[in-house]
């Protein structure tokens, strides 16, 4: 059975429509990637017990059952409690672990486990609101899981039981973690798959403080690509595997670990101090994900700057048009009533490239009294695109908008753009042009990438981001002149402009 594992995963995959994954945010894990998780776990004693608290048809606790079992020195015992909600996936866990119970056995490992059907969130966040009715203890050696990815509107009673157990998220995954955390051990150990997407941004900053408060963070995998960790279930967030210890000891260096995907044989793994994946005194608590030698040294660049947006007397904000919102003020082309709008694909070689004709797009709004809200004076500003395709090189695109190539007195800008801007108004050109060149340089993009694992760039990680003077974006402009999207020639003159101010020692 358990040989047979992934073919009927596949089975039972294929048998889930693509669209009842989603709502359910239910993704089986790939026996590869279970074998690769189970093998980070450690604890090595007699009797252990393993909770997987979405176990799906049990291709995670069956990885670890057997990389324990076929350890030289195995343990003497093992319990396993499942809980899995999707009954037509309970038939094919109870067979797994039958098939688990049969492999210790052989081994002469004792075997039990139970499953449970309930919901994991509701059960387990009660028993913590009402303590009286049932006792939730930690005791669990071993936590191995791959929760539901949906989000959580505030409105659902899986929220509200969360928020009356003092949790606080808004996602099922950042829910899951939070409780099993609660239910490990001290000293117990935890491996999870997940999306990025909780290491920063404002949604998990409470979930953040809540897990590492409880959980030491020692070791995360990165698959550099997005589409094989689930390469059948068109998931196309970038995931991440990382292992804990609950204990309030951190180690003090983490091991980060990438691969192209499960199947690649050339992982690469490097030490790095802890120091640098979680910054000492960021009220934020962003885990940095320092994936190689060039991360680290952009890492090492950018925190040595001394700027962020308010010290450049800069504004970071969204594009204000919707365009489905304002439709019926969205014209194909332009003509005496319109202004610009510009959306992402005009944005060309570190310019806003204006007009550019576009199948599905409008190129223009309507300037009247109902849209006055949604325009801006046309002045300079620095643009950024806030979404990169799921595999594309860079993930920070920077342009600049120049009115004296497109000469209107007022634009719109789309909403899947961010613009820099002072106060509304614009920015004086050389300090768009050193801004741009800055944003578009390799050092900005790695580091950016450090800390930003999806594929989006929002205004609030640009307002967190860290920038070099004004002094020192004026002079990269007069070096870079025009060139301010070609990347080679912006690294080298970035550097010299550093060297020059004598303001950041490089690796």
């Amino acid at each position: 059975m358990l040989e047979n594992l992934e073919a009927v995963r596949k089975r039972v995959s294929a048998g889930i429509p693509i669209a009842a994954k989603a709502a359910l945010g239910q993704f089986l894990t790939p026996n590869d990637v279970a074998q690769f998780m189970a093998g980070m776990f450690r604890e090595e004693r007699d009797e252990l017990r393993i909770l997987d608290p979405g176990a799906g048809i049990g291709s995670l606790t069956s990885a670890l059952v057997a990389a324990i079992a076929g350890r030289s020195r195995p343990v003497k015992s093992l319990h396993a409690t499942l809980y899995e909600v999707d009954r037509l996936l309970v038939d094919e866990l109870r067979l797994v672990m039958a098939a688990c119970e049969q492999l210790c056995n052989e081994g002469g490992v004792h075997f039990e486990y139970d499953i449970y059907t309930d919901d994991f969130i509701e059960e387990t966040a009660s028993a913590l609101v009402t303590p009286m009715t049932r006792t939730l203890a930690a005791e669990y050696d071993c936590i191995i899981l791959n929760p539901p990815y949906r989000k959580l509107s505030s409105d659902t009673p899986t929220r509200r039981i969360l928020s009356r157990a003092g949790i606080e998220v808004n996602n099922l995954y950042s829910a899951f973690l939070s409780l099993a955390a609660r239910l490990l051990k001290n000293d117990g150990e935890l491996v999870a798959i997940t999306p990025r997407s909780f290491c920063n941004g404002p949604y998990f900053k409470a979930f953040r403080y809540d897990f590492f408060s409880r959980v030491s963070l020692r070791a995360m995998h990165i698959y550099e690509s997005r589409s094989h960790a689930f390469r059948n279930d068109e998931v196309l967030q970038e995931n991440i595997i990382f292992y804990g210890v609950k204990t309030h000891v951190q180690a003090p260096e983490v091991l980060i670990s990438t691969s192209f995907g499960p199947h690649d044989p050339n992982t690469h793994v490097h030490a790095v101090p802890f120091r640098e994946v979680m910054h000492a005194g960021d009220q934020e608590l962003v885990v940095h994900v320092v994936t190689d030698k060039a991360a680290r040294s952009a890492a090492t660049v950018v925190r040595q700057l001394r700027c962020g947006v308010p010290d450049l007397n800069l504004t970071v904000s969204t594009g204000r048009v919707v365009d489905f919102r304002a439709a019926s003020f969205l014209r194909p082309a332009e003509d005496d009533t319109t202004v610009p709008l510009i959306y992402p694909f005009n944005l060309e070689d570190g310019l806003v490239v204006w007009p550019k004709a576009h199948s599905k797009k409008p190129t223009a709004i309507v300037a009247c009294d109902c849209t006055k809200d949604l325009l801006i004076p046309g002045e300079c500003y620095v643009v950024v695109k806030r979404f990169s395709a799921k595999e594309e090189r860079k993930r920070i695109v920077a342009a600049i908008y120049d009115p004296s190539a497109i000469p209107y007195a007022s634009v719109g800008f789309e909403n899947h753009l961010n613009y820099f801007h002072i106060r509304g108004h614009g920015l004086p050109m050389a300090l768009a042009r050193g801004l741009a060149a800055y944003l578009n340089s390799t050092v900005a993009d790695s580091y950016f990438r450090n800390f930003n694992g999806h594929t989006q760039v929002n205004a609030q990680d640009l307002r967190h981001f860290r920038y070099p003077t004004q002094e020192q974006l004026l002079k990269l402009s007069e070096l870079v002149g025009e060139s301010i999207s070609d990347e080679n020639v912006i690294d080298q003159h970035l550097h010299e402009m550093l060297d020059t101010f004598g303001s950041v020692e490089f690796e």
